[in-house]
């Protein structure tokens, strides 16, 4: 637009040529001196004289030669203005043509500013629309990445989520499996209770004429009958529940309060019929010192010269006679003190245990302690240490038989105080590990074989089945004794006296049960027995050689899950399957989770300042 006028073509106006005729009659009458030469540039300064009025005549007389040089003159004058003209005309020519290029060469860098443009706006655009495309595959890319990110944390949340899915339902079918055996043991207690609790009835012909109030411990023993009861009942009235662990816990106190209510019960009707007995053997031996003496009497009478030898010899009969009979009481006396301590060993209080504890050592260390009402001590007989010491470790094991095998919890006090006796006096924990061993040979562990010449009945016996007049006792009620021994003696073998003043490991440590579960492992199995003990031991003492051997009980664990496990399968029958599932599932549990739960029943801090 603004170089719009430079392209039009240069022309002349129609009024040049009156332009030119007005120049030249002016010019005509200019001054002689002008030049006029081609040479002239456009900016010379160009003379002219003051035009003549046309109606001024010239009155001087001409002559010829005059007359020549003024025609010359005007014929000049007449060239002169068209040859300026033509030179202008050329010049601007010339100027238009300068002018022209020069717009030319401007236009052409004028359309190569705007091809220059368009390139660079080309350029740009393509570099901008490059930029986007990659920022488009950028994008993209990122998206991808985000989709793959978030596909990954989708299927981890999708395996947890099934992972979750099937520990929670591992979870619920081993708490249907604890849930049911935790009905079957409540069953159990309860018809234990009731049992205990018709024995605390008296039965006239035996408890005849005894001094003793059964009415205090039936009452009690019928609210522990109702506290049961009523636990079951709750349990029954809704649908699908299984006891919880304090319904279990309130009737397993139940249970051990009704036992030790039997207890009493018992020693008490102990003591009145030992308060008869002797009242008996007291009117008796009056009876037999009158009759003496009225034979002495008669005799006196007869043959009043009876030599004093006869005399001395029946003397020293009586004397003899007399101390036996002392010898039998204090005997009796020794055996109850040793062995009613222990039967009142439970999980109530850590401060009862530490009574009935101090009670056991007070007697075994030859210190005076009262049972009975009487005073008892080893220093009244000259083997009452010996004597004592034989019977506590043979009352332990049997409590371990007995008790732990009914109460799998009841173990841990028990182990605890037979511990702290075998710390303090060796003896005892040597005779516990020989009752031990008597009662159950898999303790040390050993198999024993059938010699020549035994019977059956003395190889079960062997073994450690009870054999009486009825024949060989159940297997179940075999494996349920064995169990108990084999949980008594995982517990002790981890535990001590806490109150103890000395260091260094237990007087029967970690290291002996470590030996058992490596001889178990080198003998061949035995169909029901082995899987039954290592189930048993591991449930027990597992935690604690889990946390003292760590990666080395670990790898054990592996030996038995991968190679023993199939040997104890092979001879095992399609009846005897229990205790193979539980040790299974045991062994399965503790290799996934890399963890073994400590047992239930274990003693705790909490228990020791109760």
């Amino acid at each position: 637009n603004i170089l719009a006028g430079c392209k039009e073509v240069t022309s002349l106006s129609p009024l040049s040529g009156h332009i030119l005729k007005s120049l030249s009659r002016a010019s005509s009458f200019g001054s002689p001196t002008r030049d006029t030469s081609p040479g002239t540039t456009e900016n010379a300064p160009i003379y002219t004289s003051l035009p003549i009025s046309p109606h001024q005549t010239l009155t001087t007389p001409v002559s010829p030669s005059t007359s020549l040089t003024l025609f010359a003159t005007e014929s000049e004058g007449k060239v002169r203005p068209f040859s300026a003209l033509s030179l202008r005309q050329e010049l601007q020519e010339q100027l238009v043509a300068a002018v022209a290029g020069r717009e030319s060469e401007q236009m052409k860098r004028f359309e190569e500013l705007m091809e220059l443009k368009q390139r660079q706006e080309y350029q740009s655009i393509r570099d901008m629309m490059e930029k986007e495309t990659q920022e488009s595959l950028g994008r993209q890319e990122k998206l991808k990445e985000e989709y793959r990110h978030r596909t990954k944390i989708l299927n981890l949340r999708l395996r947890e989520m099934e992972q979750q899915r099937l520990r929670e339902a591992e979870l619920e079918r081993q708490r249907q499996v604890e849930g049911r055996e935790r009905l079957r043991t409540l069953n159990a207690i309860q018809e234990e209770v009731l049992q205990l609790n018709q024995l605390l009835e008296p039965a006239p012909p035996a408890h005849l004429g005894l001094s003793v109030d059964h009415t205090s411990y039936i009452t009690r023993g019928n609210q522990l009958c109702s506290q049961v009861s009523e636990v079951i009942r709750t349990t029954a009235e809704v649908s699908c529940r299984f006891p919880s662990v304090e319904d279990m816990t309130v009737t397993e106190r139940a249970l051990q309060e009704m036992r030790s209510l039997l207890r009493a019960l018992q020693e008490e009707v102990a003591q009145a019929q030992e308060r008869k007995k002797k009242e008996q053997e007291e009117e008796e031996e009056k009876k037999k010192k009158q009759a003496e003496l009225k034979v002495q009497q008669e005799e006196q009478k007869k043959s009043p010269a009876l030599s004093a030898k006869d005399k001395i010899r029946k003397q020293g009969t009586y004397t003899c006679r007399t101390r036996v009979n002392l010898d039998s009481r204090k005997i009796m006396e020794l055996q109850k003190a040793a062995t009613i301590p222990v039967s009142q060993i439970s999980s109530i209080s850590g401060s009862q245990l530490k009574e009935i504890f101090d009670k056991i050592d007070k007697l075994l260390s030859g210190r005076a302690v009262v049972s009975g009402g009487k005073s008892v001590s080893t220093s009244q007989h000259p083997h009452g240490l010996e004597y004592v010491s034989y019977k506590l470790a043979e009352k332990f094991v049997k409590q371990g038989e007995e008790e732990v095998a009914s109460h799998h919890e009841a173990a841990f006090p028990i182990a605890v105080v037979a511990s702290g006796m075998w710390e303090l006096h060796p003896r005892v924990g040597n005779l516990i590990l020989a009752h031990l061993h008597k009662k159950c040979p898999y303790a040390v562990p050993h198999y024993p074989d059938m010699k020549e010449g035994t019977s059956i009945e003395e190889y079960q016996k062997i073994l450690g089945y009870r054999v009486d007049d009825s024949g060989v006792e159940g297997q179940d009620s075999f494996l349920k004794r064995m169990s108990g021994m084999i949980r008594l003696y995982a517990a002790i073998i981890q535990l001590r006296w806490p109150h103890s003043n000395k260091q260094g490991p237990g007087p029967h440590g970690l290291n002996h049960g470590w030996r058992w579960l490596a001889q178990m492992l080198n003998m061949e199995p035995l169909a029901d027995v082995t899987a039954t003990l290592l189930f048993d031991f591991l449930e027990v003492c597992g935690n604690a050689l889990m946390k003292h051997y760590r990666g080395q009980f670990w790898k054990l664990l592996v030996l038995i899950k991968e190679e023993y496990f199939s040997r104890i399968e092979a001879v095992t029958s399609a009846g005897q399957l229990g205790s193979v599932t539980r040790l299974k599932q045991f062994l399965e549990s503790a290799l996934r989770n890399k963890q073994i739960d400590p047992p239930k029943g274990q003693l705790t801090s909490a228990f020791w300042r109760a």
